[in-house]
């Protein structure tokens, strides 16, 4: 690594803010949680025990390693587009364009499930029909789009209001249910005939999306003028957010009636039996309390798609600048200095999924963002062998505490908890994952192609190998990928055929997908693996004769 790279790896055209460390703060809570909101999903699922362990638990082997994880390579590394360079950095191009692809569908998929969310809420307070409802939805995806082409420092500002109320929402939550404990929080521990293995599959991979998002505050580090105010921040949002899961949980689970838990709902306390968050109030303040968290219900949404809208926005930009997307999408105002492009076209694709039944996309995404979870901890580590720990100490530099042994616990947990949560998601995810996450080879291809990638900045650190048209050590790095992607299939079908028939006693109508069709799924993830085993190691052996001949042939 160079002595620049130290430095912020800006995009010509964006404006620089000047924003304090609480800024950073408000905007990771809203990218992280903006509230305890689906959680409640996790109750009757893992039981309540389990799940008050496991939020107390993910915050040190998983939230605690990303905050780290992303505060050392947002210290060392602060870049517009965050993970995508630091992976750039560390292992070439190639998987950067992954990272970065990963990172950025996965929002463009998701930010739809706020406006809809926002939709359905406000459907509870006042009855109103189709055409209304769509104007709503429009009417969201406008102001939080206004917002966002303002500028960044606009946002934060938004956040930072919108997480306060959010805060003091559930802090009242917590107070009112700790003063009025009269039930045992943690009994049962997980529900009746539950074992180990059901609790915690019930409950990890909400948890992993609950303490997911840290990652995203960096993609908007070149547009911070004092980039080290981020590792800061993380450091402070990281305690913030477990504690706004934990106390208003268990102040909750301590108040409600004896058995209450198997009732709780992301609608709770807002409509039928269902119980939640907001019940706590309604059951000690009075029904009025009901409509005001579902105030904040929203709120918490709006604040959500407001700094998701930020982030994302920024990830095709940032290929496209480096000349692997479309270069329409690197435009920025010159009044106000922002991806404007990108922003806009965020604000449609969410406009038009926010329309629709997305079930199927969503699942996609939860192995887009795992996916990531496991390359950002390894290009850690190839970095700390870039910039010596001591170089970074004396610049004054973020380094992770505890030495090798730190570096081992913050890289190490990630990865084995995203591989674990990648398979207890179930069969159906397992299969849409997998074919979502090959879109990334395939896009990285065309656009290389098309626009010429780092090679058309740096011809000669990014050199292209003129009978593939990709970049030398392209095609043996696809083989690889196929491969890994056909370990991971043919796998995880061993685990889901015990996880899921032979002990979860199958049964159709536990899947949102694929239905009946279980058994089938796990035969062609058993063949469908081992035959992306064998084309990636041929891909591997075409890819070293190819690029002898490159050579001879760039030479």
């Amino acid at each position: 690594m160079s002595q620049n790279q130290t430095q912020t790896h800006g995009v010509a055209g964006l404006k620089k803010h000047d924003i304090k460390v609480s800024g950073i703060v408000f905007m990771l809570y809203c990218l992280v949680a903006a509230g305890a909101f689906g959680i409640e999903e996790m109750i009757p699922e893992a039981g309540p025990g389990m799940t008050l362990a496991l939020l107390i638990i993910f915050p040190i082997i998983w939230a605690y390693p990303i905050s780290n994880l992303v505060a050392e390579m947002g210290s060392v590394l602060p870049s517009e587009g965050g993970v995508y360079v630091w992976v750039k950095e560390a292992f070439g191009e190639f998987w950067g364009f992954q990272a970065g692809w990963w990172g950025t569908v996965s929002t463009y998929i998701t930010n739809g499930v706020y406006v809809a969310l926002v939709a359905g809420y406000v459907s509870q307070m006042i009855p109103m029909s189709e055409v209304a409802i769509h104007a709503l939805k429009i009417g969201m995806i406008l102001i939080f789009t206004i917002i966002n082409l303002m500028g960044l420092k606009e946002v934060g500002m938004v956040s930072t209001i919108l997480s306060i109320l959010i805060v003091l929402a559930f802090a009242l939550v917590a107070i009112v249910g700790l003063i009025n404990w009269n039930t045992n929080p943690v009994e049962p521990f997980m529900p009746e005939d539950y074992s180990l293995i059901d609790g915690i599959g019930g409950g990890i991979c909400i948890c992993v999306w609950m303490y997911c998002g840290y990652e995203c505050i960096s993609n908007m580090a070149g547009e911070v003028k004092n980039p080290q105010v981020i590792p800061k921040g993380l450091m402070i949002a990281m305690p913030l957010v477990a504690l706004t899961y934990v106390l208003p949980t268990l102040g909750g689970l301590a108040s409600l009636p004896e058995g209450s838990w198997e009732n709780w709902a992301t609608d709770g306390g807002f409509a039928g039996e269902s119980m939640g968050y907001a019940t706590v109030l309604t059951a000690n303040l009075g029904q009025v309390w009901g409509y005001i968290f579902l105030v904040i219900a929203i709120v918490s949404q709006c604040a959500i798609f407001n700094t998701y809208l930020a982030s994302g926005s920024r990830g095709f930009f940032v290929l496209a600048d480096d000349n692997l997307c479309p270069k329409f999408l690197v435009k920025v105002s010159k009044k106000r200095g922002v991806p404007y492009v990108g922003i806009l076209s965020l604000a449609v694709v969410t406009l038009i999924l926010a329309q629709s039944d997305f079930t199927t996309l969503v699942s996609a995404e939860v192995v887009f963002m795992l996916a990531l979870y496991i390359i950002l901890p390894l290009a850690v580590i190839k970095l700390r062998k870039d910039l010596p720990i001591e170089e970074r100490k004396t610049k004054g530099l973020y380094v992770m505490p505890g030495g090798k042994a730190g570096l081992v616990f913050y890289a190490g947990f990630p990865i084995v908890i995203a591989i674990v949560a990648m398979f207890v998601n179930g069969t159906d995810y397992l299969c849409m994952g997998l074919i979502a996450i090959s879109t990334g080879p395939i896009a990285y291809i065309i656009f290389k192609r098309l626009y010429g990638g780092m090679a058309k900045n740096d011809p000669v650190k990014y050199p292209l190998n003129k009978k593939t048209k990709l970049a030398f050590g392209d095609v043996i790095r696809l083989g690889v990928y196929v491969i890994i992607a056909g370990i991971f299939a043919f796998l995880g079908q061993f685990w889901l055929r015990w996880y899921e028939i032979d002990y979860g006693e199958w049964e159709p109508e536990d899947y949102d997908m694929f239905s009946d069709c279980i058994p089938q799924a796990l035969e062609v993830l058993k063949w469908g693996g081992l035959a992306a085993i064998v084309i990636g190691l041929i891909l591997v052996f075409i890819g070293k004769k190819v690029e002898n001949e490159g050579n001879k042939g760039n030479s």
